[in-house]
């Protein structure tokens, strides 16, 4: 009754010259305290984007042990697919946040029970700290089945419960590649030679798929502390096109599955001629991320931080409140590129130094967007760094934030 209440309301909505291209989706497990920041779920050109889901029930207690707690959160997941008309089916990529990757063959366990045939793509990564509980899941879902298709490398073989590559319609989704050698299963000890890994991970699903490395819209690298980040930038821009590489969110981890340091993850659009890289006038070419890349009408960004660019540029903000506003400026910039704003942003994954700073940067973010709110997804990677400021009075990066943003058009 209530999911259908909203429908009627969206339906008023669009008749009084709303664009109705994209839709709020909430169910009855929708967390009200949380949800205050972020919708629930956003359904937007063909998809379906799903705020990142811990294992909270209903009633806002969480299970005691962690197979229920995963339970949980892809039972709150489905209540959201199910919501928006679609089924588990629909699903084509999940990110898994984890306190502990010591658990990954139990969370495996339960996924097995969700996706039983053709599993979405997927990422894994351990984490210092989650809003809730002990893991939280995000997902996106495409509301075609026609062209939803696995894909896997040649000689690909594995047991885990989820697919190297899902393929729709207009996209690629591809699975975290890790930094370990595909014959041996072993990770070498040289860190370039796990960064080439799990780059050659990344474009042989592409392959697989009868795409390549170019047709890359945004990519995860996702790296513990024993990655240098000098060998992970080098490694990476070799694979790409200097200026026009696509947008990225590099995020240093606590752990990652089965003891690897790196892996990369990624979107891919299909058809090159709808794949257009933006960068704002103040920001130069890059040989590791473009600010932003259009998939078609649905834009990914860059993580942004609340760097000043340009002479004299750093981050001089003492606290992730403030730090925040120069981020959504920086993101602004990207928009205005591409004649969007924020009204059109779907999802946002943000990136905290210290949880303990949610409230007040919620406080902030709430300010820049109307309803309907994006989906978001909210953790702190890494324990808390020290917040002095260096010699020239820069502090460290204290949020980051990515987002996705569709470009809506004129009723009228």
């Amino acid at each position: 009754m209530r999911f259908h209440f909203l429908a009627i309301c969206l339906f008023a909505l669009a008749g009084a010259g709303v664009d109705a291209q994209v839709r709020p989706v909430e169910s009855a497990q929708s967390t009200k305290a949380i949800d205050a920041v972020r919708t629930p779920a956003i359904d937007a050109d063909g998809y379906v984007y799903i705020s990142g889901q811990s294992g909270n029930r209903p009633d806002g207690t969480v299970p005691d042990n962690f197979r229920e707690e995963t339970r949980q959160a892809l039972e709150n997941v489905k209540a959201l697919v199910l919501a928006s008309g679609l089924t588990m089916e629909h699903v084509v990529y999940l990110q898994v946040y984890m306190l502990d990757v010591g658990e990954y063959e139990v969370m495996n366990g339960v996924f097995k029970k969700y996706f039983v045939s053709t599993p979405p793509a997927r990422a894994v990564l351990g984490v210092a700290r989650l809003p809730q509980g002990s893991i939280q899941v995000n997902a996106v879902a495409v509301r075609d089945l026609t062209a939803r298709k696995a894909i896997s490398p040649a000689n690909y073989k594995s047991d885990e419960p989820f697919s190297p590559g899902i393929l729709t319609r207009d996209r690629l989704f591809v699975s975290a590649m890790q930094g370990r050698d595909p014959v041996s299963g072993k990770i070498p000890e040289d860190s370039a030679a796990q960064a080439d890994f799990a780059l050659d991970g990344l474009k042989s699903v592409v392959e697989a798929a009868g795409l390549t490395m170019k047709h890359f819209v945004f990519v995860n690298p996702y790296l513990t502390q024993k990655i240098p980040s000098r060998i992970m930038n080098e490694r990476y821009a070799r694979r790409f096109e200097f200026g026009n590489t696509p947008a990225r969110a590099t995020i240093m981890v606590t752990a990652l599955p089965q003891n690897a340091q790196i892996e990369y993850t990624g979107v891919a659009v299909r058809d090159i001629q709808r794949r257009r890289a933006i960068r704002p006038k103040n920001m130069p070419p890059s040989p590791t991320a473009s600010p932003c890349v259009f998939a078609g009408e649905t834009l990914y960004c860059s993580a942004k931080s609340g760097f000043i660019p340009g002479p004299n540029g750093g981050v001089y903000a003492a606290n992730a409140a403030t730090q925040l506003r120069q981020t959504m400026r920086n993101q602004l910039d990207n928009l205005e590129e591409a004649e969007m704003d924020f009204s059109e942003v779907v999802s946002t994954t943000v990136y905290l130094d210290d949880l303990s700073d949610t409230e007040a940067f919620n406080k902030v973010y709430r300010e820049y967007f109307k309803s309907p709110l994006p989906v978001q997804t909210l953790l702190q990677q890494m324990s808390s760094t020290t917040r002095s400021p260096g010699a020239e009075g820069h502090y460290p990066d204290l949020e980051q934030v990515s987002l996705i943003a569709v470009k809506r058009h004129s009723n009228h």
